[in-house]
């Protein structure tokens, strides 16, 4: 019965009966969605969630929590970061979108956040110095055990700075990791807003290369800006975690670490849906999110007649209902022969039912207006390329494309306009947004397009075309796909 015993305490031992245990919850992309739809997501859920855990735990974010709805958009931001001090996030980094209301929008996000935000890649251009309110990393105390979390900042602003500059991650994080206190923390993390696959950006993120270079000194790296899930995928001994977005879901990370070395045994991650009747709801935490809801915003002005959605049921077509639908929109307001619009900016579907503001606002929260040029049959051929693969970035008013995917390269492309092969030298009138008109995020090829040939097309911008659409059409019904369509 001893050896049986001894035997019993050994194996224990082994398994890590003496280990310390570290729970880690996180989120990205939240994008001001602070309520539930369709009984999923919400703060008052992620909070019932959190109670339910460990008493000491860390709540960690990976940046673009503030714009994206009503009462995001109108406060510029602050309500989201209310919300997140509210719910006792202990940090966040910078994602793309904290630039959504330009330089002078930055400073006071940074002024009222009562969590860490933490880039170490983010400096004022005159000082040279980390602006007010930003680290590059903090080391916490979870339970006895020091957890030092590094962040890194998105470094493509959706509005160019002045006051801000943003340099290499890489490099930023080399140094980072050389700190004192960050090489004597028992687990260290990196929080990014970046992704390991960006499709949608077109650019390969560095992320993995954080593995590569830094295996032996980073635990954990919690991602973003892609919108992506990726659980318990590891590279060169380190945990990857991608956590969705619109609070629809939180990852959360488990990591043992050794009693007596300090030095981490196992990590793994685990995806939660915030579903409501499965986890319930924080009362109170309801409560006030009730209480910043923008009002107006839940007037009924439209009716849709079923869901219109933002993917194709189709597998072949690489265009959308509800895509399809803004971009004819779009060309019928700007009088031009082809209308662009980028499926990034389309955030949501619209459900079947009641329309309301609130709604349209979370389906395309910016207020970019419309911009029209005169482009030759070259330049489409150049953008339908290359938006193409790994997936369609545009949907198209005016023109169709058809294509073949021969090993991640466009072969056989076909551009009609009106029915028409496009032309090289031909000239064709081409609307888009003015964000992507003048070259950001996925819209880089109209860099290509002298911006004094760029003209402003009255003073109605996606969103208000959208809205008085549905008012016009109502109820709206779903338009058929295959504008773009990979021939197999």
């Amino acid at each position: 019965m001893k050896k049986l015993f001894l035997l019993l305490v050994l194996s224990f031992s082994a398994a890590g009966l003496f280990a310390a245990t570290t729970v880690i919850y996180h989120t990205s992309d939240m994008h001001g969605f602070y309520y539930p739809k369709a009984g999923v997501g919400g703060a008052a859920v992620l909070a019932e969630l959190i109670d339910e855990g460990p008493e000491d735990y860390l709540l960690l974010d990976s940046g673009d929590f503030l714009n994206g709805t009503a009462e995001a958009k109108n406060s510029k931001g602050l309500k989201s970061v209310d919300l997140m001090n509210k719910l006792g996030f202990h940090a966040t980094t910078i994602g793309n979108h904290e630039f959504d209301f330009k330089d002078k929008g930055v400073a006071p996000i940074l002024e009222r956040a009562e969590f860490a935000i933490l880039a170490a890649n983010f400096f004022e251009k005159e000082s040279g110095k980390y602006p007010k309110g930003v680290l590059p990393y903090q080391v916490f105390d979870v339970d006895d055990v020091d957890v030092a979390v590094i962040g890194l900042a998105n470094t493509n602003p959706t509005n160019k700075s002045k006051k801000y500059k943003f340099t290499q991650p890489l490099p930023a994080l080399e140094k980072v990791l050389k700190e004192k206190p960050v090489q004597e923390a028992d687990i260290t993390v990196v929080i990014v807003h970046d992704a390991l696959v960006d499709e949608e950006h077109g650019t390969q993120a560095y992320i993995s290369q954080i593995a590569e270079k830094f295996g032996d000194k980073v635990n954990v790296v919690f991602g973003g800006h892609a919108h992506h899930i990726v659980q318990n995928h590891y590279i060169n001994g380190v945990l990857f975690v991608e956590s969705g977005n619109y609070y629809q879901s939180v990852s959360k990370v488990t990591i043992e670490t050794d009693d007596k070395t300090g030095k981490v045994i196992s990590a793994k991650s685990e995806l939660i849906p915030l579903i409501v009747e499965k986890i319930g709801i924080d009362e109170d935490m309801a409560e006030y999110a009730e209480s910043i809801k923008e009002p107006g915003m839940d007037e009924v002005f439209g009716e849709a007649a079923e869901k219109i959605s933002r993917s194709s049921d189709i597998e072949e077509h690489k265009d959308s209902p509800l895509n399809n639908w803004i971009a004819d929109l779009g060309r019928d307001y700007a009088g031009t022969q082809i209308f662009v619009h980028n499926n990034g900016g389309t955030r949501i579907d619209m459900e079947k039912g009641t329309v309301t503001k609130r709604e349209t606002v979370d389906i395309h929260p910016f207020e970019n207006t419309i911009t029209k040029m005169t482009v030759d049959g070259k330049f489409l051929k150049y953008l339908v390329k290359k938006s193409l693969l790994p997936r369609s970035l545009f949907t198209y008013s005016g023109m169709t494309v058809t294509y073949r995917n021969k090993k991640g390269k466009v072969k056989d492309l076909k551009i009609y306009v009106n029915g028409e092969p496009v032309e090289n030298r031909k000239k064709y009138t081409l609307a888009t947004n003015e964000y992507i008109a003048f070259g950001g995020s996925e819209g880089w090829p109209f860099n290509r397009i002298d911006n004094s040939k760029k003209e402003k097309v009255g003073t109605g911008n996606v969103r208000t075309i959208l809205e008085d659409g549905i008012k016009k059409y109502s109820p709206v019904k779903a338009i058929s796909t295959g504008r773009i369509v990979e021939v197999k």
